[in-house]
C-alpha cells in the first residue's frame, strides 16, 4: 500500500438530540460540560471508540485491519502475537512471561508488525510496553476534544421500571395493599439529555508520521467513512440520535503543510441562520431567539477566498 505522502487537518460537526453524547463518571455520568462557559464537550477518547468500532464491522477479519483497543481484550496477548510472529522457534514467545526485543532491530520489526496488523495502533498510535514489551507508536491521526457552537442545557428525565428485579421484590409488591401498589410496582431511575447540540472537532493527520507507522492512501479513505458513518452503528437509548453534519478536509500538497492548521479551521464558520441569513453565534442579540432544536437552525460558511497555495478543500459531507 502507499504510504499517506500528504498532511491533512479537518473538521468534523457533529450533533445530539435528546440524547448524552458522552457522559461524565464524576459527576454522576452528566454531559460533559465545560464549567465555565457551559459549552458540551465530548472527549477525543469517545471519537476514537466509536471509529475503532466502524472499522471492526466494517472490515471485520481483514488482515491488517484488526483492533488493538476493544473491551475486555488483554492487551499482552496482542503484543504475544507479535513475538510469536517473528520468533517462531522460541518457546517463551508462547508461555505467561515478560518479553523484550533482544536488539533494536527486533524492536522495530515487532513494532512494524503492531502498525501492519492493527488499524488503531498505525492511526492513533499505542504504548505497548506493558510487559510483554512492543514499544510503543506516535499515530499518525490525533483528535481535540470536540465543543459545543453554544452552552448546554442538560436536562434530566426521571423513569421508571415495572419489571421486578427478583423474586422477593414481586413477593412484596404482591402483599402490599393498593395504595402501595402504584410506588411499589415501579423502580424510579433517571436519565441525563441534551435537548440539542451542535459539536464540533478537529483532526490533524500527519504525513511525516505515516511514514513510520504504514499509514496509507487507503486507510486514509477509510478513516472519513468512518467519520462519515460511525454514529449509524452506535445507536443507543442513552445518546439519542447522533450524526455526522460535515467533514470538512483541508489536503496540503506535502508532508509538513503548506499553512498552520487554526488558520485554515477559522475559515469555517458556524452560526445561527436568522430569517435566511447567517448569524454569528456570539451575537449579543442571539440571545432574543429561541434555542436551537434542530441542525436547520444552524448554517455553515466555509472561506474559500486567498487559500494558502498547495491546500485543497474537500467537502465529505
Amino acid at each position: 500500500m502507499t504510504t499517506l505522502s500528504r498532511r491533512h487537518d479537518f473538521v468534523l460537526i457533529f450533533d445530539v438530540t435528546n440524547g448524552n453524547p458522552n457522559g461524565d463518571p464524576d459527576a454522576g455520568n452528566l454531559p460533559r460540560l465545560d464549567p465555565e462557559t457551559n459549552h458540551g464537550l465530548v472527549t477525543d477518547v469517545s471519537l476514537k471508540r466509536k471509529i475503532r468500532n466502524y472499522v471492526d464491522l466494517a472490515r471485520t477479519g481483514e488482515d491488517g485491519h484488526h483492533i488493538y483497543v476493544q473491551e475486555a481484550s488483554i492487551l499482552n496477548e496482542k503484543h504475544r502475537q507479535a513475538y510469536i510472529a517473528l520468533r517462531p522457534e522460541d518457546a517463551k514467545a508462547t508461555k505467561d512471561a515478560k518479553l523484550n526485543p533482544k536488539t533494536d532491530a527486533e524492536a522495530k520489526e515487532l513494532r512494524d508488525w503492531m502498525c501492519a496488523n492493527f488499524f488503531d495502533v498505525r492511526t492513533f498510535g499505542a504504548v505497548m510496553s506493558t510487559g510483554i514489551n512492543c514499544g510503543q507508536v506516535k499515530g499518525t491521526v490525533q483528535l481535540t476534544f470536540s465543543r459545543s457552537v453554544e452552552p448546554i442545557m442538560p436536562v434530566e428525565i426521571s423513569i421508571t421500571r415495572m419489571a421486578a428485579t427478583n423474586e422477593a421484590e414481586q413477593k412484596k409488591r404482591a402483599e402490599g395493599d393498593d395504595s402501595d401498589a402504584r410506588t411499589d410496582n415501579r423502580t424510579m431511575g433517571r436519565k441525563h439529555i441534551v435537548p440539542y447540540g451542535l459539536y464540533v472537532a478537529h483532526g490533524f493527520i500527519s504525513g511525516k508520521f505515516s511514514g513510520i507507522t504504514g499509514f496509507s492512501e487507503a486507510d486514509l479513505e477509510l478513516l472519513f467513512e468512518a467519520l462519515t458513518n460511525m454514529f449509524e452503528h452506535d445507536r443507543s437509548a442513552a445518546r439519542g440520535e447522533m450524526t455526522t453534519r460535515k467533514l470538512i478536509v483541508f489536503a496540503h500538497d506535502n508532508a509538513l503543510g503548506n499553512a498552520p492548521s487554526h488558520t485554515l479551521f477559522d475559515r469555517v464558520r458556524i452560526g445561527r441562520a436568522v430569517d435566511g441569513a447567517f448569524r454569528p453565534v456570539d451575537d449579543v442579540g442571539l440571545g432574543n431567539y429561541a434555542p436551537a432544536r434542530k441542525f436547520g437552525d444552524y448554517m455553515i460558511n466555509i472561506d474559500r477566498t486567498d487559500m494558502p497555495a498547495g491546500v485543497e478543500i474537500r467537502e465529505i459531507v
